[in-house]
């Protein structure tokens, strides 16, 4: 069982149970200006030589030498400014002192050839977080997958040959490990850093396995998605807390979770400096529509299940638009979402639908932004570059763009590497909150019942 607490953002939380319903969930604030936001985002292929211009040597070998006495440190600085940035390293050292610190990046996976299509889709459709079946129905999940996974895998194979013949994600995903890992280095915090998939190779069972291998004694798990949501952040963490319960090795290594950052500085100003670049690519940049595009969920998430997504997703929107506001750029936004699947209702506006009303409303320029990823893969490479913008020139929008994603942006990664050194003071902390997937009362469905409190120091 995982005990929790929190920083960062919105907080850092570990898992366990709680009895905490949907409405714990904590209110977010009303957008500042919801008529600005009428309703989502990019990505940006990542390889080991887009890293950060970060180059420092660090040795992952666990130092056995005591930190030194923080006093001693004040003494003999030509300015108080050293001083403060001696303190602070001296202090990560202390948070560091003998122990292993290992990072765990989570994220969804993605076939890498075009004969993992089928077999990843049916992990996808397994999963009870994506097809939510009513405890009576629950032993046909598997079938469903399976028949599913292949009645989907010609459509979806076509889609993979068109980018390349498999997914991007983990070579980009790598990169990005190895970016925080230096990242981490560079701000005098030697940790490893693992990457676990939830759907394909190289699975959170495997990371696991190698976190144990390497004598891991305070690790920080960090989804990789800025916004939570029960299908993605959710059903990761779910499965860390069924892995954990079951080794006693796990059970007793301190560990915390970052479960969303999508309130950062650092992620926000990297946000709004991808879409300013972009801008000015358009012969008027002024009248350029900016089009966030979110991945979407089921409604029956947010309204029956307490999913605090939506929320998030909507404040996310709000923040960038303020930070480009102060760079002096004052285009019209607006929010929709992609990638439904199947017969069930899911989060509106639609992105299909919305460009095709923002054509016959007269808009000529459309900046896509893929608000809910920070890595390019099917969704961004073919679903927004090739379905939407043929969608957009179609229905009259004459110039078209697309904000990368993030990948290795530095700014980015330095900003995701504070965010765990922040995370740090409150490993192996006492229990503020809990986090687990049970069953509703009727049995009908699972409902997630988190209780995330308040940052336990300032936001950002």
């Amino acid at each position: 069982m995982w005990s929790s607490s929190q920083a960062s953002t919105r907080g850092v939380v570990e898992m366990g149970r709680v009895e905490a319903g949907p409405s714990h969930f904590p209110k977010r604030p009303a957008p500042r200006n919801s008529a600005r936001v009428n309703l989502s985002r990019t990505v940006k292929p990542c390889s080991a030589g887009d890293r950060p211009g970060i180059s420092v040597n660090c040795n992952l070998g666990w130092s056995s030498q005591t930190s030194p006495d923080l006093s001693q440190h004040f003494r003999g600085y030509s300015s108080a400014s050293e001083a403060v940035l001696t303190a602070q390293s001296d202090l990560r050292k202390l948070l560091v002192g003998n122990e292993k610190i290992g990072v765990l990046l989570l994220n969804l996976g993605g076939p890498e050839t075009l004969d993992d299509v089928q077999p990843f889709l049916f992990n996808l459709f397994a999963d009870p977080d994506i097809i939510r079946l009513p405890r009576l129905f629950r032993f046909l999940q598997k079938p469903l997958a399976k028949f599913i996974s292949v009645v989907r895998a010609p459509k979806s194979k076509e889609g993979y040959a068109s980018i390349g013949g498999g997914s991007p994600l983990r070579q980009i995903t790598d990169a990005q490990a190895e970016a925080l890992r230096e990242a981490l280095c560079g701000k005098d915090v030697p940790a490893k850093v693992y990457v676990g998939m939830r759907y394909w190779h190289p699975f959170t069972e495997e990371a696991i396995e190698q976190i144990k291998r390497d004598g891991i004694t305070k690790l920080v798990v960090l989804p990789l998605y800025p916004q939570f949501s029960i299908s993605t952040s959710g059903s990761s963490l779910r499965l860390l807390e069924s892995i954990f319960r079951e080794d006693e090795y796990l059970v007793n290594m301190q560990h915390t979770v970052i479960p969303s950052w999508y309130q950062r500085e650092g992620y926000i100003k990297s946000m709004a400096t991808l879409i300013e670049n972009e801008l000015t690519k358009f012969p008027v940049p002024q009248k350029v529509m900016i089009f966030f595009s979110a991945h979407g969920v089921p409604l029956a998430y947010v309204e029956e299940a307490g999913d605090p997504y939506k929320a998030e997703m909507e404040e996310c929107v709000d923040l960038i638009m303020e930070e480009l506001e102060k760079r002096g750029i004052t285009n019209p936004c607006t929010l929709a979402y992609q990638s439904r699947v199947g017969p069930v209702e899911w989060l509106k506006p639609y992105t299909d639908e919305t460009i095709i009303e923002l054509g016959q409303k007269g808009v000529k320029s459309l900046l896509a932004v893929p608000i809910s990823f920070v890595s390019e893969h099917i969704e961004t490479l073919e679903e927004i570059d090739v379905e939407y913008k043929e969608l957009a020139l179609e229905s009259g929008i004459k110039h078209w763009g697309r904000v990368p994603a993030l990948g290795c942006e530095p700014t980015f990664i330095s900003d995701l590497a504070d965010a765990v050194i922040e995370s740090l003071p409150y490993v192996g902390a006492m229990a503020v909150s809990n986090l687990e997937a049970r069953q509703s009362s009727d049995g009908t469905s699972v409902k997630w019942k988190p209780k995330l409190s308040l940052p336990v120091f300032p936001s950002y």
